[in-house]
């Protein structure tokens, strides 16, 4: 047993951890280019520019921090035997890390590290697993390469709650990305770009997949959409800006009486007055009064309270969805508003996905 010191308390290293070999099973190879082939379950397919893998290339000459992890072309072979032609006569295969390959190659790099571990080619499930995980973990997917990730772990889990169970996510999770695979590849394009928002894409999806809906047919409804979401947007700014109007005060008629223009003058009888301090339930009824908000087509909150005893206040608008919209967009801040609003969507495509 290691002799204990002080540093294992500090890194909270109570047990003696060995040092295991691994070589048998993930070997680290400096592998020349040419016995080297990217997998081609590979859903990534948006790499970066050419310039961007000439830099990474040079970077990866300098210094290689992170091996690729790859298997044995046999190992490939039993899994997807027709692929033999495509990857040609190498001797591994990656798992991961094509766009390091892509970039060694760009750079005219001779070999790339990788660790060559058999183990992850026990079985399609546990390939695509190892394929996708590192892009997952790293959120190197764009929107629609994450939704063809998905739908290829579906075709080897076998449903959609088995991959959701296996990365620990909602069953909604697998079901939303793969609405994107519905859409028109202009429509995906859009969504790539970031031109369309997942949520309108989700939605759109799910549209298309139901009403078998093509490019033209997908494309029509964007368009539509932009128009109805520019008029949200819109009546939106135009509430914020009708709300933010200052009140100009009345000016007062008949002009003041003599002596009115003296400091603390009364404005009734002109004569020089001490301003009195409002009496304590004077304040305790302001202040109930200023803490009941205005609700559209209530009345006044001051009036509803003027009842005293016995009289009910009037309540949000619950069952009339216009008045309540009416009345948070006049009402509600702008940041507040647009959390609500993202949560509302939110709710409603859950609710859309569970009755599909």
């Amino acid at each position: 047993m290691a002799k204990h010191d002080e540093f294992d308390d500090f890194f909270g290293d109570d047990d003696d951890a060995p040092v295991v070999d691994t070589r048998a099973d993930g070997r680290l190879l400096r592998v020349p280019l040419s016995r080297l082939a990217p997998n081609l379950v590979n859903p990534r397919t948006d790499f970066g520019t050419v310039e961007e893998m000439i830099d990474l290339g040079k970077s990866l000459r300098r210094r290689q921090i992170q091996a690729c992890p790859a298997v044995s072309r046999s190992a490939y072979l039993k899994l997807w035997p027709d692929h033999a032609k495509q990857i040609g006569d190498v001797d591994y295969v990656l798992v991961a890390g094509e766009r390091r390959y892509r970039g060694a190659t760009a750079a005219g790099n001779p070999t790339l590290n990788c660790v060559v571990d058999d183990g992850l080619a026990k079985d399609r499930m546990a390939f695509m697993e190892a394929v996708v995980s590192e892009n997952f973990d790293r959120q190197n997917f764009n929107a629609i390469e994450e939704a063809y990730a998905v739908q290829s772990l579906v075709a080897e889990f076998g449903s959609n709650r088995a991959v959701a169970q296996h990365f620990e996510r909602v069953d909604g999770w697998v079901t939303q990305r793969i609405l994107l695979t519905h859409l028109a590849p202009e429509a995906q394009d859009l969504v790539r770009k970031k031109a369309m928002p997942l949520d309108a894409a989700r939605s759109l999806g799910k549209l298309a997949r139901d009403n078998q809906w093509g490019g033209a047919a997908q494309l029509a409804w964007w368009q539509d959409e932009q128009k109805q979401r520019a008029s949200a947007s819109a009546e939106r700014s135009a509430a914020k800006k009708a709300a933010k109007v200052p009140t100009v005060p009345k000016p007062l008629t008949g002009g003041a009486p003599a002596g009115a223009d003296q400091q603390g003058a009364d404005p009734l009888y002109g004569r020089k007055t001490d301003p009195a301090a409002p009496a304590p339930g004077e304040l305790a009824a302001n202040a109930a009064t200023e803490s009941v908000p205005s609700v559209p087509g209530q009345g006044n909150p001051a009036e509803a309270l003027a009842g005293g005893v016995g009289q009910q206040r009037k309540l949000f608008p619950y069952d009339d969805g216009v008045d309540a919209a009416h009345y948070l967009i006049l009402k509600m801040p702008p940041d507040e508003f647009n959390k609500m609003l993202d949560l509302l969507n939110r709710h409603r495509e859950s609710q859309a996905i569970s009755a599909s």
